[in-house]
């Protein structure tokens, strides 16, 4: 049995009133793969939201460091939802509060904010959105991470190849094409990572779906950035690339909106552009990576079905030839 599918309504409520949450029982599961997170009603009308995170993923020590992360951004007035604290605490274990589960889950709990994805075609938006990018960046560059993650080709890049193939997740008929293409592709990654590059404390995954959107004229209008789940060092750029669509031209023009509003508050290295492709390739080859470590999951065959099929792993294939081609292009300019 899957460690989550001790998780019961019952667990959840009963992990938030040992912390004293009054629940009225009103209990939704939130879009959420990797951990499993809830928004649970109060007797008062109000919401809270549960962030069960997935066992053995991170350790108590780099869950910490997230929070520490994010009580720094809120110190500093950037607008993120940071954990609650109770009695000192921000993370809290099932088996150390008195609830009887084989697995021992930690979790954290956050205030409930609203929001809608962020329209990325909107300079306007885009601008202000690299505002508040380089307000995190001013924040991150004060110290360094000690325990979580750095961005680099072995975290992302090598590692993830080797758990596919340990896994046998990939099929027989393409496994020798991938294999050679992710080959081909990383000495490119790898070519532009030997130059030097600033790291710093990075949200890591900042996609218009970590990004909620409110009217600018309620209380917490504007962009309010959650999930600092994938926070970790890493180069500035990674943080921007990944709010552009479309074609070259259009993600320059993205691109530079962004930087208008990034510079205005924090020099941006040009340097870094050039990581933009290799880091999308790193992030491809990852997320197979991740599909293939959370096949287990009760959740994966009814939300992953494709990932096991021909047409999945030809269309990886297909769109690793693209990236080996995108990566020996000029990187875009601002």
């Amino acid at each position: 049995m899957h460690a989550y599918e001790e998780l019961t309504p019952n667990i959840i409520t009963d992990a938030l009133e040992a912390l004293g949450f009054a629940v009225d029982g009103r209990l939704s599961a939130l879009s959420s793969y990797e951990n499993r997170v809830y928004l649970a009603m109060l007797d008062s009308g109000e919401g809270v939201v549960a962030k069960f995170y997935r066992p053995n993923r991170w350790s108590r020590e780099q869950i910490l460091e997230e929070h520490s992360f994010a009580f720094a951004l809120t110190d500093a007035e950037v607008p993120l939802v940071a954990p609650f604290i109770m009695n000192g605490e921000s993370l809290f274990s099932t088996k150390e509060i008195g609830l009887d589960v084989n697995s021992d889950f930690l979790f954290s709990v956050s205030p409930k904010r609203g929001g809608r994805s962020p329209n990325l075609d909107d300079p306007e938006i885009l601008e202000w959105l690299g505002r508040y990018m380089a307000r995190i960046h001013n924040v991150g560059q004060k110290e360094d991470f000690k325990y979580r993650e750095t961005l680099n080709v072995h975290t992302l890049g090598t590692d993830s190849i080797h758990s596919l193939i340990s896994l046998d997740a990939i099929p027989d008929q393409y496994k020798d094409v991938w294999c050679a293409r992710c080959e081909e592709a990383l000495k490119i990654v790898e070519l532009a990572f030997q130059n030097k590059h600033d790291y710093l404390r990075i949200h890591g995954d900042c996609h218009s779906g970590n990004i909620l959107w409110t009217p600018i004229e309620l209380t917490f209008g504007g962009p309010h950035f959650v999930d600092l789940d994938d926070a970790r060092m890493g180069p500035a750029v990674q943080d921007l690339w990944m709010l552009q669509s479309g074609d070259r031209a259009e993600r320059n023009l993205q691109l530079c909106y962004l930087l208008d509003g990034y510079t205005s508050l924090r020099p941006f290295t040009s340097k870094e552009l050039e990581l933009i492709e290799p880091l999308r390739t790193l992030r491809m080859i990852h997320y197979s990576a991740w599909l293939a470590r959370r096949s287990d999951d009760p959740s994966f065959v009814i939300n992953f079905p494709w990932f096991w099929s021909a047409d999945y792993w030809q269309t990886q294939i297909d769109t690793l030839n693209e990236q080996i081609e995108a990566m020996q292009e000029p990187p875009l300019v601002y």
